[in-house]
């Protein structure tokens, strides 16, 4: 009989497992797919440290986290300054005066902050109602139509005037020749991956791979006192109110006999015509002195049975079928529902982290 079964063994999983062993707890991880570590999840490919399921930047202003995280394995000091490609032409991002300077000209923020004002007015003042609108108000049409527009629409697969406003709310916008997309005080990529960093929380850990918790459910169950879930929560209740929504990627990865590809750990491509998002070259992540590169192109797509569930679509219809299945789950006796899918939320790594420490200070 083990204490605690724990579904998944991504960050939210693998955080509670090491957690509740430090507590005496006897635990068994399950895992659906053939590897731990969820989608943070990385494999090398002789000397690169190839990020499996998309780029994985670790960032946080919170100490504790950055403290906790650090324990697992020796961050690097890389610096997330994506650039975006339009049309040929390449600017920085987040947008800053170097985008600025780029797009028209500007020089100092006076100037760029009054090109931006004129291009607003259009709006009048009126309250953004939709994505386009609130992109327009954060900075004007020109890097709306050339740098949002196109990126995002494929990205959700949807016509930015029917996607919420807050979607954009986040953007980083800054009037400094700064590249830094993060704000935060603590950035980096772990030295020779993220995998490393789950292996050391499961130490000592008894983990299944390739087993499918809805499989052998019942048996499973009878295994342990109690359930830490992380999966999907309509899929937990059998879909019972209907299917929740999400938007997937695919992953083309291809290695190059090229020491150095694009020059940038990333680079999206804002034009709608453009099938992918982005191209991601993982030896910028970790730096290494190979005579090849890796590159992935990332292709959003609907997610569908099948696909891996990414980004929850937090539209009102979603958000409130998601409170209906939320209060079921707290109907529920000792099973703990937590992490991205099971909470139906798009978390960075430093959030599940800090979820999954404070769930557990509510766990017998």
């Amino acid at each position: 009989m083990y204490d605690y079964l724990i579904v998944g063994s991504g960050l939210y999983g693998s955080t509670c497992a090491h957690e509740l062993k430090k507590r005496g707890k006897r635990v068994l991880v399950i895992e659906q797919r053939d590897h731990i570590g969820g989608n943070i999840f990385t494999e090398n490919n002789n000397g690169i440290q190839v990020h499996k399921y998309g780029a994985h930047i670790f960032h946080t202003n919170n100490r504790e986290i950055w403290n906790y995280v650090n324990q697992f394995a020796e961050f690097n000091r890389y610096t997330n300054s994506p650039v975006a490609n339009y049309k040929g032409k390449i600017y920085n991002l987040p947008f800053n005066m170097n985008t600025f300077n780029q797009l028209w000209g500007a020089i100092t923020p006076e100037q760029a902050q009054a090109k931006i004002a004129e291009q607003q007015s259009e709006l009048g003042e009126k309250l953004p109602k939709n994505l386009e609108e609130q992109a327009i108000r954060l900075v004007g049409r020109d890097i709306y139509e050339k740098l949002v527009k196109g990126y995002t629409e494929k990205q959700w697969g949807r016509p930015a005037t029917e996607l919420p406003a807050f979607i954009i709310k986040r953007l980083p916008v800054r009037f400094t020749y700064d590249n830094n997309y993060f704000n935060d005080k603590f950035q980096g990529i772990p030295i020779g991956g993220y995998t490393q960093i789950i292996e050391k929380m499961l130490a000592g850990i008894e983990v299944r791979c390739n087993t499918d918790y809805f499989h052998n459910r019942k048996e499973l169950d009878q295994t342990s006192k109690a359930v830490i879930y992380s999966g999907p929560i309509d899929r937990y209740f059998g879909y019972c109110y209907g299917k929740l929504e999400y938007r997937s990627l695919r992953f083309e990865t291809e290695t190059i006999n090229k020491p150095n590809v694009q020059g940038n750990a990333v680079v999206n491509y804002t034009e709608r015509e453009v099938p992918y998002t982005r191209i991601i070259e993982h030896k910028h992540f970790d730096p290494v002195d190979t005579p090849h590169s890796v590159i992935t192109h990332e292709y959003p797509a609907e997610w569908t049975d099948g696909l891996e569930p990414y980004y929850p679509i937090n539209n009102d219809k979603n958000d409130t079928l998601y409170r209906q299945y939320r209060d079921l789950s707290k109907l529920e006796n000792n099973i703990f529902f937590g992490g991205r899918l099971a909470e139906y939320r798009y978390y960075d790594m430093h959030q599940i982290i800090a979820s999954a420490l404070n769930d557990i200070k509510k766990m017998p």
